[in-house]
Order: structure tokens, then sequence, then C-alpha cells
């Protein structure tokens, strides 16, 4: 199916070729059939808000492809990126089991496909059936074991050097590609989101990656970062 962001869009569940690679979506035949029946699919552009910080939950939407940043906010107007989120993960999951407002604030990165479930619906779906369960639960805790790293990164690095070079160290390991060149990085954030990932400024971002690249640590071009020289970055983290 075409679409204007030349998307790979999967209507149904039961036929995505990519399911058993994900937590989530890797259930079993029936209830992956109950979900396409209670499922809403959309293509969302680039910048599309899909809950506020703060709002009642209305329900979950699950990526199917895009990515997608969660955020939140002080009463100053600062903001802090919490998590970039990839295919295959659950958005607003926490808010809509506890009822609770949403906790963070969630905007498209890039051209995204989108599985939206009502929250009755999910809670009924998750009652009915327990691998999905299991399967939420289980995204609910590797994202609770993220938010420790990120806290601990945040709390414990002595620089901001050394928080952007654990945040490239940690995308390196998640999604990086090895090429003869050096681990290939496709970033969709500005210096500016960058920035609210490690709580700084843009410029602070702007000067480190600057003197990463003139001591040819890093290249970048475009949106790709390849990093040169990983124990240099290595050798920044205090223990």
């Amino acid at each position: 199916m075409p679409t204007p962001y030349n998307l790979d869009v999967r209507n149904s569940c039961t036929e995505c070729n990519v399911r058993a690679e994900r937590i989530f979506c890797n259930m079993s035949g029936e209830a992956v059939a109950t979900l396409d029946a209670i499922k809403f699919t959309g293509i969302y552009p680039k910048g599309s808000l899909l809950f506020v910080e703060g709002e009642d939950p209305r329900g979950v939407f699950i990526l199917c492809s895009g990515r997608a940043k969660l955020t939140t906010s002080s009463t100053e107007g600062k903001t802090l990126i919490v998590k970039v989120a990839e295919p295959g993960e659950v958005l607003g999951a926490s808010a809509t089991i506890l009822g609770k407002p949403y906790e963070v604030s969630a905007e498209t990165l890039e051209p995204s496909q989108m599985n939206f479930v009502k929250r009755d619906d999910f809670l009924s779906f998750l009652n009915t059936h327990v691998d999905a369960c299991m399967h939420t639960a289980q995204q609910l805790s590797t994202k609770y074991q993220s938010a420790q790293r990120e806290i601990r990164s945040l709390g414990l690095s002595q620089t901001t050097s050394e928080k952007l070079a654990r945040l490239l160290l940690d995308w390196s390991a998640s999604s990086g590609e090895e090429t003869p060149k050096g681990i290939r990085l496709v970033v969709l954030l500005t210096h500016e989101e960058i920035a609210q990932m490690i709580g700084t400024t843009r410029e602070t971002v702007t000067r480190i990656l600057s003197d990463f690249k003139k001591k040819h640590i890093i290249e970048v071009k475009g949106s790709n970062i390849f990093i040169l020289a990983k124990k240099a970055l290595e050798g920044m983290i205090s223990t």
C-alpha cells in the first residue's frame, strides 16, 4: 500500500513479517487476531502529537514503523526527552493500565504507522490473553531498566561530555551498524533535542560534538554519525 511517506504499511498484524522480532507483538495467533479486531491503524506525519503529559489516558499506541520521542516538561517550560521509542513499542501503557494521566508527551520524529487501541479494549485484551499481559509486563520492565540507566547516567556523570559519550555508546549498542568506517548511527534528533536528552543546552551539544569531530572520535554526514574511536568515548566514562 503506497503512502505519501513511502512507509511499508502493515494493515494486518497477523500478516506482519517482523512480528516475531518484537517483544509485545510476538503473541499467539489467537491474541494477534483479537488485536487486529480492536485496533485502529493510522499514518502520522513527522511532528504528530499522539498524547500530552497530564492528559487522561484514551488508550495505547503501538508503534509499527517510524520513531517517536517521549518528553516531560517542568512548570518553567524546560523539556527533557525521556526516551526515543522504536518500532514494536507500546506507548502510554502504564497510564492506560493505571487509569492515571499520561506521565509524558509523545510526538513522532518521522512519518510513522501506529495502531491505536482504546483503553477499555486494551484492558479487556490483557485480561483475556495471558501472553499479551506478559509481553506488556516485559516491555514495561524493559522501560524501567532503561529509565534506571538514564538516571544513573544523568546523576553520576561528572561532565556533559561524559553524558554525551554515554548517549552515543548507548545508541551504538542498541541500533548501531558496523561499517568499514566505524559504527554508523542514524540520528534524527536535532542538537536541541539531544540537549533535552542529557539535560544541557543546544550550544553545549554543538560545541562538544565539534570537539569530538576535531579529535577524530566521530564523523558527521547529514543525519549519520560515525563513531570512529569507540574506545575514546569509553575512556571518557567514569566507573
